[in-house]
This record gives structure tokens, C-alpha cells and sequence, in this order.
């Protein structure tokens, strides 16, 4: 055994050093090592927007659609992801381009920031049906809440869309264009914004379409300013419908900005999935018989729209109000329906090595008594009581009325099913961040 003098442990010492500069000098310091104790861990890509693709809606015109999407947290190393899962035709996107507004859903972009977007290098790619795509990363660096404006040009091809009206001018939206190719225009000339054409009318007028977005679902950082990505699966109250008055924001977008008030390695980003109309049962849509209105039924687009989120780290379940509340095309879903479905996508999540947190099902103005009141009461006991989920909040305990809580307080409600921007405000802020960070 070699014994390890002061001198021979000195001179290992200035060898090892002289080596050490060397590699340096030849491949850059890449820091200590993740597995070095009190290193930071590696920054992994994440889910910093999304907008869940509900349906396919005509054909786009011979016209640039300029997107407006409001990312959660900064980020560098942009990636978007385009889809056409309902399609039964190619999506052909001839030019697509990402920049930065101006101002908050501005169609005009700042001097400079439009960039192109390329597909494995590539200045065009065709979305088969039932494909999606993600591009290549866009040398840009967005700050948390700032738009990003992406525009694309696929003339004649199917829209597979995602429509709700939000709330005024706050994204997500889009702008269609006069005409023609202009995806890569810094000015808003080609980009009015008038008429506005209503958030759940799914159109190709020209115009400002707040609450629609065509094609795009996801917009990813390679180095995102967090450590994974939070995963809002829900219906109509997740997407925003009708939460309108100030301070006109989202539940989902109060908690995003409480979440990136913490130090980076600790907040999670937040990714929207919620359509309008949707169900957490696999049953025929109450709303839409065509089944293009409100997504597939959330077991079913569970692949898509969570575990394919880059940096998925927690799902926020709120779901069942449609299923219980029912419609023309599909009678009213009894707890037990609602039970199983809510316990299937606990495991499946769980099985994927992430947390699931759900909420307590909003009040519905049906009668005390009724078959689905008390189906409701019965579901909420449930998830109060199963511990088949990592955390529970009770949406329904802070938005009730307590002289009659069969309705929602009325000053934090638009109608029966949804709460105003008051009522958003509230439960956004309700939520202990530890329920959702684990």
C-alpha cells in the first residue's frame, strides 16, 4: 500500500489542479456535480402554458392567426407544440413565428423579438391527424405573466381549436389576420382588433377572438424559473368561462403568480387544462352530441393534455359538475359514475409518480333533496373522506352560501354553475400553496 506523504499529497495536489485548469480551458466549467452534496439540482424542461385542444372547427383562411398566451413563469429556451388530434386531415403549417407584445395582448410585437420557428430545421411541417408536433427551442426568454405571440400560417387546414369567453383582453386569445402570409410582421396592421368575435363561437372571421387559440396547447422552456409543472385538469370553472368583472383573472392565474412569488427551486409552473363542458366520466357530452365542443372526457385525454407536460410534477382534479348536472344528450351521472372516474385518474397519476390534489364539486342550484344535490353531497364526502388523493381543497366550503348552500354566494357568481372574477380571486387564493407543492 502506498503511503500518502505531506509532499507526494502536495504534488498530487498541483498535478491535479494544472489538470483541472486544463479541462477548463479546453471544455468551460459546467459547475459542481448534481450529485455533489448541496448542489442545486438540474433544471429540467417544463409546461409553462397550456390550452387544451377541445375540437375541430372548418378550415382556417387564407390568413395568419396571431396567438396570444400568457406563460406562468420565466423561462429561456422556448418550445411550442402544435396539434390536430381531432383532424381528419393534415395540418400544414407553412410559417409560424414567436415574439413579444408590447403591452398585455397586444397583437403588436416589441422591435426584434419575432423569431422563426423551425420544425427539426425546418421552416414548414405537416400535423397528421391524430399527431401533434413540438419545435424546435426559440432562442427567446420570456419573464413570468408576459405574453407570447405566436403566429401561424396553415391555410386550408382543419381547426382543431379551444374557445371560452374569458374575461375582456386577458389570454388566452387571438388575433386573425386581413389575409395572406404575416406571421412574420412586428406591426399589428395586418392583426385588427376589431370586430371582437365572442370567446365560445368558433370562428374564422377576421378580428379579435379573445379566449380562442387554434392548433397551439402547449408552450414548454428547456430552462424554465421553476422545478416542475403544476397540471389544472378541470371544466368550464378551470378554463375561465364567464369570470368576468374585476380583477379579471382565473383561479388558476391567481395561483400561478402566488406560486412564482417563491424562490424558483421551489414554485411549480401552472398549465391550464381545462375545456369548457367537459366531464370527468366517459359518457356521451350532455352538451354536444357531435362531441366537438367541450374535449374528450377527461380519462380519455388524460395522455395528452397531463402526462405529456414536460415537468409534470402535480394534477389539480376539479371536475363533475357537468356529469352531475347532465344535459339533452346525457342524463345526469350518478356519484357512484363520478366516483370511479375521479379514482381511475388518482391512479393512473399516481402510477406516473406524480401527486394528484382534487376539489370538493361547486355548488349547482339544485334543490336541497334532489337526486342531484344529493348526488353532489355525496361525491364531496367522498373526496373529503377517501384519502385516495395526496391533498383536498374545498372549493365548495369557501364559494357556498351559508344560508342556503345549495348556491353559490351571490357576489361571487355569474350564474349556477360559475363563479364571477370575485369568486375566481377567492378560491385562487384559498389554496395552501403545500397542498399543490407536496
Amino acid at each position: 500500500m502506498e503511503v500518502i506523504t505531506v509532499r507526494n499529497f502536495r504534488r498530487r495536489s498541483i498535478v491535479g489542479l494544472i489538470l483541472g485548469l486544463c479541462v477548463v480551458a479546453l471544455f468551460g466549467y459546467a459547475g459542481p456535480s448534481a450529485n455533489a452534496g448541496g448542489s442545486p439540482p438540474a433544471v429540467r424542461p417544463a409546461g409553462i402554458w397550456s390550452a387544451s385542444l377541445e375540437g375541430v372547427h372548418g378550415v382556417a383562411p387564407d390568413a395568419t392567426v396571431r396567438q396570444i398566451a400568457r406563460v406562468s413563469v420565466s423561462g429561456s429556451g422556448i418550445r411550442l407544440r402544435f396539434g390536430n388530434p381531432f383532424g381528419s386531415s393534415p395540418v400544414v403549417i407553412k410559417e409560424a413565428w414567436a415574439g413579444r407584445p408590447v403591452a398585455p395582448g397586444s397583437a403588436r410585437l416589441m422591435p426584434g423579438s419575432n423569431k422563426r420557428v423551425t420544425f427539426r430545421g425546418a421552416r414548414s411541417v405537416t400535423i397528421p391527424p391524430g399527431r401533434e408536433v413540438v419545435s424546435d427551442a426559440v432562442s427567446m426568454t420570456v419573464a413570468a405573466q408576459q405574453d407570447v405571440a405566436v403566429s401561424v400560417y396553415a391555410p386550408g387546414s382543419p381547426v382543431n381549436d379551444h374557445t371560452f369567453p374569458p374575461f375582456a383582453y386577458d389570454p388566452p386569445a387571438s388575433y386573425i389576420g386581413t389575409g395572406g402570409n404575416t406571421a412574420s410582421a412586428v406591426s399589428d396592421d395586418a392583426f385588427p382588433g376589431y370586430p371582437v368575435i365572442p370567446g365560445d363561437t368558433s370562428s374564422t372571421a377576421t378580428g379579435y377572438h379573445p379566449g380562442q387559440t387554434w392548433w397551439l396547447d402547449l408552450v414548454t422552456a428547456d430552462r424554465p424559473a421553476a422545478r416542475g409543472t403544476l397540471v389544472t385538469l378541470g371544466d368550464s370553472i378551470t378554463d375561465g368561462y364567464n369570470a368576468y368583472g374585476p380583477p379579471g383573472q382565473r383561479w388558476t392565474d391567481v395561483l400561478a403568480e402566488r406560486l412564482d412569488a417563491l424562490p424558483a427551486e421551489s414554485r411549480l409552473a401552472v398549465a391550464n387544462a381545462g375545456i369548457s363542458g367537459n366531464t370527468v366520466s366517459v359518457q356521451p357530452n350532455p352538451y354536444d352530441p357531435t362531441n366537438q365542443c367541450c374535449g374528450p372526457p377527461a380519462p380519455q385525454r388524460l395522455d395528452r393534455d397531463v402526462f405529456s407536460v414536460p415537468g409534470l410534477r402535480t394534477v389539480l382534479l376539479l371536475e363533475g359538475t357537468n356529469d352531475i348536472g347532465g344535459g339533452d344528450y346525457a342524463p345526469p351521472a350518478s356519484a357512484a359514475q363520478v366516483i370511479g372516474a375521479m379514482r381511475s385518474i388518482a391512479a393512473r397519476v399516481h402510477a406516473r409518480g406524480a401527486r394528484i390534489v382534487a376539489s370538493t364539486i361547486l355548488p349547482m342550484c339544485n334543490e336541497a333533496g334532489s337526486a342531484k344535490e344529493n348526488t353532489r353531497l355525496e361525491v364531496n364526502r367522498w373526496i373529503r373522506t377517501s384519502s385516495v388523493f395526496d391533498d383536498v381543497l374545498d372549493f365548495d366550503a369557501v364559494l357556498r352560501d351559508p344560508a342556503d348552500p345549495t348556491v353559490m354566494i351571490a357576489d361571487l357568481r355569474t350564474d349556477c354553475y360559475h363563479p364571477n372574477a370575485a369568486g375566481d380571486q377567492l378560491i385562487g387564493r384559498y389554496i395552501p400553496l403545500h397542498a399543490v407543492l407536496g
